[in-house]
């Protein structure tokens, strides 16, 4: 934070939960990619999204983040 001569913040850098987590949740996502390549995706997408979850993200993110695509062969 940066603070003015009168005790207000003039500039300040926020680093939500998402953002430190994110190297976290994309190597979750990479475990559980084959897992989620055999699942209806309907249960892939609710198992994805419980694993971005548990990495606390913030409401914003939480809220409308994932839309899941799964590419068969």
């Amino acid at each position: 934070y940066r603070v003015d001569t009168d005790g207000l913040i003039t500039e300040a850098q926020i680093v939500p939960p998402t953002s430190q987590n994110q190297g976290s949740i994309e190597r979750d996502l990479w475990d559980l990619a084959p897992e989620l390549g055999r699942l209806p995706l309907e249960e892939a997408t609710l198992l994805a999204e419980r694993a971005i979850r548990n990495h606390d993200p913030c409401i914003s993110c939480a809220t409308h983040f994932l839309n899941l695509e799964i590419r068969r062969a």
